[in-house]
């Protein structure tokens, strides 16, 4: 990486300079094609551009702990390289998926001696930090605060829930944002330019939309690009002139069966279902169908996907439109019976009618409004009249005395108190005009009209 290779710990000499020129390397391409300087980073212009606070530190030689916090293939390892180098820092790298807390005590106890003999400072660059659990991380802090290391911390996924906070109030963190097309195809372009460390002494043609499909596939993941291009121009024989030639179609072969970015039991599953749902309750049926495309494609499980929809029928549509929650069972249902792909469709018939459909989440607010009185008054007793009377016993203490059967009333109304006492004038639904909400809102108001009207007369009476 950058010229400079580890050794083992127990050696104070943690690098040195690799003399092997690049191209005798059989790194695959991403890591040959690793950027030695700023000048050659792509993107994530906000931290390491001329004003980025991360190059600025980095030139004034002022190294501080942080937490680099990105999609894969963004740049967070160049970036600890690059900021090392910059700083004059020794750089310790080391993932937490292959690595345990003995080998980070040890390579503590390395950086300390380090800096009592050297007076050298040591990165310590923590790959897929949230691999290690909170008391794990609890390691890195005493030395973190005494100065003894300088943490650097890469992770795909969000600080917030899987960094513990007092390591995370210790470093600054940075969201490295996932790389355009353009940016892409920058770091696409720089390959097949490169004959010392990329692929030009290959003799590659390629199409720009070749290119650009490679761009896209990538998910904004440059190691993955590269990854792909690096197999393409390899698998593909030289013409009689030595060129090799990648078209479009080959490109599409390629590229058809490379996963779409997203991680099921992570952020991005959160982050893809959560717009599925915005989407929905906007009324956008066109963003609905593209958010529930990409989870099926990328692999959600399709009967996760239904239970939301399920539960967005009840929560946001509601009574403003019944018929909602009958479809996205009915979807649910189908696909069950049909399973994918075929399946697919009926779930997209749903995402677009729920879409479509009034909104009203008064359904929703009712229930947390009764959750929150159950909560602030307990179990109230059910009163007597409105119990059932199965036994001689029950009857004698009053157990259904004085119900009324609505049915007996040609209104279907009667004086008659269903709620406990205390709560007797509490109202937990409050209808909406939306859709078919706005004939039950009639319907409901007339019923307390008559009830009201009622238990008037039976008070006179």
């Amino acid at each position: 990486m950058y010229g400079i290779k580890l050794l083992e710990v127990n050696d104070l000499d943690l690098f040195q300079r690799d003399q092997r020129p690049p191209s005798e390397s059989k790194a695959p391409l991403a890591e040959r094609l690793r950027p030695r300087r700023w000048e050659e980073f792509v993107g994530q212009e906000h931290l390491v551009g001329p004003s980025g606070p991360i190059r600025k530190a980095a030139q004034a030689r002022k190294p501080f702990s942080m937490i680099l916090w990105g999609p894969p293939g963004t740049g967070k390892t160049t970036l600890a390289h690059l900021f090392a180098q910059e700083t004059g820092c020794v750089l310790v790298a080391f993932s937490a998926v292959l690595s345990g807390l003995k080998e980070v005590k040890h390579l503590i106890e390395e950086a300390k001696r380090a800096k009592a003999l050297r007076g050298l400072s040591t990165i310590l660059f923590v790959d897929e930090l949230h691999r290690f659990n909170k008391a794990q991380q609890d390691a890195f802090l005493p030395h973190v605060e005494k100065g003894d290391i300088i943490l650097i911390g890469a992770t795909t996924e969000n600080p917030s829930f899987e960094v513990n906070s007092a390591l995370l109030s210790r470093c600054r963190v940075f969201v490295l944002r996932q790389l355009t097309e353009e940016e892409i195809l920058k770091v696409l372009s720089r390959a097949l330019e490169d004959r010392e460390r990329g692929l030009a002494s290959l003799s590659p043609r390629v199409e720009v939309e070749a290119l650009r499909l490679i761009a896209r596939a990538s998910g904004g993941d440059a190691r993955v690009a590269l990854n792909m291009l690096e197999s393409l121009v390899e698998c593909t024989a030289p013409n009689e002139a030595g060129i090799r030639e990648i078209g479009l179609e080959a490109t599409k072969e390629a590229v058809s069966s490379h996963p779409l970015l997203y991680d099921k039991g992570g952020e991005e599953h959160f982050n893809l279902i959560s717009a599925f749902h915005k989407s929905l309750r906007g009324g956008d049926p066109d963003a609905a169908l593209y958010w529930l495309v990409r989870m099926l494609e990328a692999g959600e499980d399709p009967l996760y996907v239904a239970r939301r929809m399920v539960r967005f029928a009840s929560e946001d549509v509601g009574l403003a439109d019944p018929i909602a929650l009958q479809v996205a069972l009915s979807a649910k249902e189908a696909f069950d019976f049909l399973g994918p792909p075929e399946g697919y469709l009926a779930l997209a018939e749903a995402a677009i009618y729920l879409a479509m459909a009034p909104k009203s989440n008064s359904v929703y607010v009712a229930y947390e409004k009764a959750r929150e009185s159950i909560e602030e008054t307990g179990p109230l007793p059910v009163p007597l009249e409105i119990r059932n009377a199965p036994t001689p016993l029950m009857q004698r203490l009053g157990y259904g005395r004085g119900y009324l059967y609505p049915h007996d009333d040609p209104d279907r109304v009667v004086a008659q108190n269903y709620m406990p006492r205390e709560l007797s004038s509490r109202r937990f639904w409050e209808p909406t005009e939306q859709g078919m909400e706005r004939e039950l809102k009639l319907r409901f108001l007339r019923w307390l009209e008559l009830r009201r009207m009622k238990m008037e007369m039976d008070g006179e009476d």
